[in-house]
């Protein structure tokens, strides 16, 4: 329940699908892309470190919905449902009082409409379960609380957050939690193309290119423009968002996030868009704003989606249940930053049955190459994969994988991945070490085998 005579904030998440980190001002994209987000980490408190904990759509939602990683819920795929006994941030907010609300993509049902007992608690329902499934970026189909359903007239990104402006006007004289989910950025499945507005890609045609994607290409030249204007319309409808609440004297009793759940690495790194260790498909923008984030400045520890959801509970004085995995941020504005964790954690699923842990300097990951990925969730055997020095290569070009001079490093980052796995309720698993190869003039010195280089 939530502490007594505390004034209850409202509560928004703002939840894009498949947005890279830089695609936004704060993260160094030159293209103005993102005012909104980018006032709103200034003003407010910019993650900027911030990556998700299983770079695909369902089991990340899981994640956020729970608190729990996708191992321990049971989530570990696109497909599985989410269990119907398993709290969610819905059941939290409810049972402190609040009135909760979910509009877009849902992703944890394993039918369409989704019923009632499928829906993770949530009071009011506008939405799909895979919305580029029932939709298209000129054809928002959703289903209500009676599963009829409805088409949200506009483009597919304006059309939910105008039905998210009329949840919270006809929801404002009570604290609520809302829950806006949009598809955008992500590829509209049957066209494997980023459909913007009209008239939007062309404004985009020839324009910034990251580092990576300039480097390796895939199909960076042919989706970049197209992915650019979903990101800028997302973007001016966050700032609509802002405005409603502004105008409904809603918005300095409000803690909004504004977050993704994995990045796009457009078939760098394999045959499709995700699902691999690397920033292009872990990093995501995160921000927050309201009461206890407003002048919260740049938080440089590195951040985990499962960190968000004790997070907004702790944010709205709610207790944080002892089943969820991740810590609330609100101590890391407070000064209290010793104990905060040097490494996120991320599992990989569908295309690799994975383990990945990043720091500021390093990355290193691991495969079971002798498992179903889809019919798996975890491993007793897992061979080494992929070892990035982060502060050299940022954009991750050079595996060091078995790399003479990088042994060591990679003999403290595997002990460290062993042990974050056991945390997280894995068994403790074999890790097989990758073989040799001849390093060259490549060496690394002492002082850089802790790993704790922080990369800003």
């Amino acid at each position: 329940m939530a502490s007594p005579n505390v004034k209850q904030p409202n509560v928004i998440v703002f939840f894009t699908d498949q947005q890279r980190w830089d695609t936004t001002g704060v993260h160094g994209n030159p293209m103005g892309l993102t005012p909104y987000f980018d006032r709103m980490a200034q003003n407010g408190t910019d993650v900027h470190h911030s990556f998700t904990c299983q770079p695909v759509c369902g089991p990340a939602r899981s994640c956020l919905q729970s608190g729990m990683y996708a191992t321990e819920s049971g989530c570990y795929r696109n497909g599985i449902p989410l269990p119907q006994d398993l709290k969610t941030l819905a059941h939290h907010f409810g049972d402190a009082g609040y009135q909760t609300g979910y509009i877009g993509k849902w992703h944890l049902a394993d039918e369409e409409p989704v019923p009632a007992e499928k829906r993770g608690g949530y009071d009011y329902w506008l939405a799909a379960n895979i919305l580029e499934f029932s939709s298209d970026s000129y054809n928002a189909v959703v289903y209500n609380n009676d599963n009829q359903p409805v088409k949200l007239p506009g483009y597919r990104v304006d059309a939910l957050t105008d039905a998210a402006i009329r949840y919270i006007d006809d929801h404002k004289e009570n604290p609520f939690f809302l829950f806006l989910s949009h598809l955008e950025p992500h590829h509209q499945n049957y066209l494997d193309d980023y459909p913007a507005p009209t008239g939007y890609r062309e404004n985009y045609l020839s324009n910034y290119t990251p580092p990576d994607l300039a480097a390796l290409g895939g199909t960076s030249h042919q989706h970049l423009p197209g992915y650019y204007g979903m990101v800028k319309r997302l973007d001016e409808a966050f700032g609509r968002l802002l405005d409603s609440l502004r105008s409904l004297d809603l918005l300095d009793n409000t803690v909004i996030l504004f977050t993704s759940d994995h990045g796009c690495h457009f078939k760098t790194r394999g045959n499709e868009y995700k699902r691999t260790c690397h920033d292009s498909s872990i990093r995501v923008p995160t921000a927050f704003q309201g009461p206890g984030f407003d002048g919260g400045g740049r938080i440089k520890e590195l951040i985990s989606l499962i960190d968000l959801p004790p997070t907004l509970l702790d944010a709205a004085g709610i207790k944080v249940p002892e089943e969820m995995q991740g810590k609330s941020i609100l101590p890391l504005l407070n000064g209290k930053k010793s104990e905060w964790p040097k490494e996120v954690f991320m599992q990989m699923s569908e295309t690799q049955l994975a383990r990945s842990i990043r720091t500021h300097r390093w990355k290193y990951s691991v495969k079971a190459k002798d498992k179903d990925p889809i019919a798996e969730s975890c491993s007793d055997v897992y061979y080494e994969d992929a070892l990035y020095d982060l502060q050299a290569d940022p954009y991750e070009l050079t595996n060091l994988i078995g790399f003479e001079s990088h042994q060591e490093v990679a003999n403290g980052l595997k002990q460290r991945l062993i042990n974050k796995m056991v945390e997280v309720g894995e068994q403790k698993p074999r890790i097989i070490s990758a073989a040799s190869v001849q390093s060259g003039q490549r060496k690394v010195s002492l002082n850089e085998l802790s790993g704790d280089y922080i990369h800003y």
